[in-house]
């Protein structure tokens, strides 16, 4: 089988942790890898950024407008950490119609019975464990949990060691900062944000943020 082409949109941090992904599901594949890392796209990398992607060793291959000119066999991944920005970015990106792979890295554990949209990226030591469904482009990042029996609205993102406990319900763009445990049963509301090392208690509204413990 031959490795499909794969870009990352979003030359920064991000993105780049999740091109290690893409390297490292190459390689702990059995047989041929399945990814070619073709190169990053972003209209305006800093300078910082292009240094760091040579020294990465993948090309910026020019603004996102880029993808209109590549095979339709191309696959993208949204390397934008920021749940907002990566709505909009994927409103750039769909007209293109290039497919967008759910990327697991081998070193997660995901439940057998995970539901997911494309553009579900799960980061190194996060756990999904029984009957979770997730939209699109959701990320949940290093060693964050996501337990039984939730739901994760588009682009939604769980910072490392985030906790979302059994039967919660994240909405359309809401975030879990890094370190930040939502208790069973809530309800984080659209375009919610969840502070760093908060504990929430109650449902958060949409368009909110929280923090503290309790979070308020």
């Amino acid at each position: 089988m031959m490795s499909l082409d794969i870009v990352v949109v979003g030359c920064g941090g991000h993105g780049r942790e999740i091109a290690t992904i893409v390297r490292a599901v190459n390689g702990a594949a059995a047989q041929a890898p399945p990814w070619r890392l073709a190169g990053f796209v972003d209209d305006d990398p800093s300078e910082t950024n292009r240094k760091r992607l040579q020294a990465f060793g993948v090309p910026h291959l020019g603004p996102v407008s880029v993808l209109g000119e590549l095979p339709p066999t191309t696959h993208v991944v949204l390397g934008i950490g920021d749940p907002r920005v990566r709505q909009r970015i994927d409103r750039r990106v769909r007209p293109f119609g290039l497919p967008s792979p759910v990327l697991v890295h081998p070193d997660a554990t995901v439940g057998p019975d995970l539901v997911s949209a494309e553009g579900l990226v799960v980061f190194a030591g996060a756990r999904i464990t029984t009957n979770v469904t997730a939209g699109r482009h959701v990320h949940v990042n290093q060693n964050a949990t996501v337990a039984h029996d939730c739901v994760l609205g588009d682009f939604v993102s769980v910072h490392p060691m985030g906790t979302v406990s059994g039967d919660c319900a994240l909405e359309t763009g809401s975030l879990v900062g890094a370190g930040a445990v939502v208790l069973p049963g809530l309800r984080i509301g659209a375009g919610a944000t969840v502070g760093a090392g908060a504990c929430v208690v109650r449902d958060v509204p949409p368009d909110t943020i929280v923090k503290g413990v309790p979070a308020r």
